[in-house]
């Protein structure tokens, strides 16, 4: 494995000699799940390899950056975000090679590469845990996580009251009877941040992806990391939830920002503007900027407005509210519909209705692409794929899917594997037809395929292709900080977004029947038929349009 820094895309003095802005700012970064995006080998499980040989198709999506879920060495407890060996792919993936191979394959197309970390726990299977079990109480070792006495007379009760994201006790009781923390599944023991060796471990991994030319992190649980001094009982049973924002004494702490102070002093070291992505679940959004302040990490994601429904009202409170908060510390707001982790939402939105959730996801995909600053899509959305939601359970490998208690268990849903081709499972995710794929596929998406989709304009991937290219050459889109609402019907948005080079107007439907606007430009793209009339026009149902102006 050759080491190198990203030498095909633009370097931070290259940027500022050019005036061209911070990357960003205003990129569309589109996340692959690796075990469920392309299957090089034919064994069912995606990898690097799979990922490598279809970034063309990324490209030509028209996305800026490409973010990837954990490919680590992990015994695979939680799909990864248990991790063994934060240096070493897992073979399942691939290996170093395969990485440093799809980094310079991405680059060579003007892409670049996100990759997920995970410092809030590791793996059981890590060298440091099972050393700490082998060396016993009282070992320097153990202090690098959080091992604890039990309550009661034979410290048979756990440490604390708090439980774990997915189900049952945060605690689990070791032969020698001392307890350890884990805020997610046993498997994943939390690192002790109080430890200076556990800065610097993460340090030194931070430095060993950027060596290879990766151009940025995705932090997991970035708000999990540090916990209230004395690790205090909260009080209550209600179970925390995975997406929640409850105010608990283990996430959102404030000791957690010396710690991205520091990481972003590295970032800042590497020439390609380098940068790092906080998944930060927070009680408000003015919580989650203070992860952005400007030496701190660069963007994080924008949980409230995922979490919002479909109401004009709503949205817009979240819109206002984002820029407000991003603005303040000169960061730039994100916005996100989908991931790996959430119904996907064409489903969410749909209420039953499979046709109104795909028409409810283009307008919100058209409306999430028109606000200022950066946006987030999960792979498959731009297909139009629902939620898989009658998964055998036999087939299911949600950790939580496992615990009488905790999350729905059906995060499986959104990580069945893609369709590309053909007619019959696995629909070209592998290299054989009727290979195996690790989770299975509906038999309908032979009709959500990328080759049956590709070339007809009424298709969800061509909307997607047309508004990224929309957006991209649009000037009055992307990055930005404000936009101006502009009269409206009740149930109705619409704004306006100017710069010297142009402006653009985006109006947003979200009743259930078409409503006459005054046509305010020239059609641009909508995410259903539109007839621009000269002084009217009629918007459909669940529709955005984007107007030039």
């Amino acid at each position: 494995m050759t080491q190198h820094v990203t030498d095909a895309l633009p370097t931070d003095a290259s940027s500022a000699a050019s005036g061209r802005r911070e990357w960003w700012r205003d990129a569309v970064i589109y996340q692959v799940y690796p075990r469920s995006f392309a299957d090089g080998n034919g064994d069912g499980m995606g990898d690097l390899p799979g990922v490598r040989a279809r970034l063309p198709y990324l490209k030509e999506l028209g996305v800026d950056a490409v973010w990837l879920s954990p490919f680590y060495a992990s015994p695979q407890a939680d799909a990864g975000y248990d991790v063994a060996d934060y240096r070493a792919v897992d073979p399942m993936f691939g290996n170093l090679t395969d990485a440093d191979d799809l980094v310079r394959a991405a680059h060579a197309l003007g892409l670049r590469v996100i990759v997920d970390l995970v410092p809030n726990h590791c793996s059981d299977h890590h060298e440091w845990f099972k050393q700490a079990l082998r060396e016993g109480p009282g070992s320097t070792i153990r202090e690098r996580f959080h091992f604890r006495r039990g309550k009661g007379a034979n410290g048979e009760l756990p440490p604390n009251d708090w439980e774990s994201i997915f189900g049952g006790p945060a605690w689990t009781r070791v032969e020698d009877g001392e307890w350890y923390l884990h805020l997610f599944a046993p498997e994943q023991p939390d690192f002790n941040w109080d430890h200076p060796a556990v800065h610097d471990e993460f340090r030194s991994i931070l430095r060993f992806w950027l060596d290879l030319g990766i151009d940025g992190f995705r932090i997991d649980v970035a708000h999990g990391l540090v916990k209230a001094a004395g690790l205090p009982d909260i009080g209550h049973d209600e179970q925390v939830k995975l997406l929640g924002t409850d105010a608990v004494p283990y996430f959102d702490q404030d000791g957690v920002h010396e710690i991205y102070r520091s990481w972003r002093r590295i970032l800042d070291e590497y020439a390609g503007e380098r940068i790092a992505v906080a998944e930060a679940w927070t009680p408000t959004v003015e919580r989650s900027a203070l992860y952005l302040r400007p030496d701190e990490l660069h963007q994080a994601f924008n949980f409230t407005y995922l979490t919002t429904g479909w109401n004009a009202a709503d949205l817009r409170e979240v819109i206002d509210r984002s820029l407000s908060a991003m603005n303040a510390v000169h960061a730039p707001a994100t916005w996100v519909l989908s991931n790996h982790d959430v119904v996907r939402h064409s489903t969410r939105l749909a209420e039953g209705d499979e046709a109104r959730g795909l028409r409810r996801a283009r307008a919100a995909t058209l409306l999430m692409l028109a606000l200022p600053g950066s946006a987030y899509l999960y792979q498959g959305e731009e297909l139009g794929l629902p939620e898989v939601v009658d998964l055998p359970d036999e087939v299911r490998q949600d950790p939580a899917f496992f615990r009488s208690a905790g999350q729905d268990g059906t995060r499986d849903g959104c990580r069945v594997p893609l369709p590309w081709s053909g007619e019959v499972a696995p629909f070209g995710f592998g290299p054989v037809e009727g290979g195996p794929s690790w989770l299975p596929q509906p038999a309908s998406w032979k009709n959500l395929t990328v080759e049956a989709q590709e070339g007809d304009p009424t298709s969800t991937l061509e909307f997607y292709r047309s508004a990224l290219a929309v957006r991209r050459d649009h000037p009055a889109l992307g990055a930005g900080r404000q936009i101006t609402w502009l009269p409206a019907p009740e149930g109705v948005l619409a704004f306006r977004r100017d710069t010297e080079e142009g402006s653009f107007v985006a109006t947003v439907n979200l009743t259930a029947v078409p409503i006459p606007l005054p046509t305010p430009g020239t059609l641009l793209l909508a995410s259903a038929d539109v007839e621009p009339g000269a002084e009217t026009t009629e918007l459909p149902a669940d529709s955005t349009v984007w107007w030039a102006v």
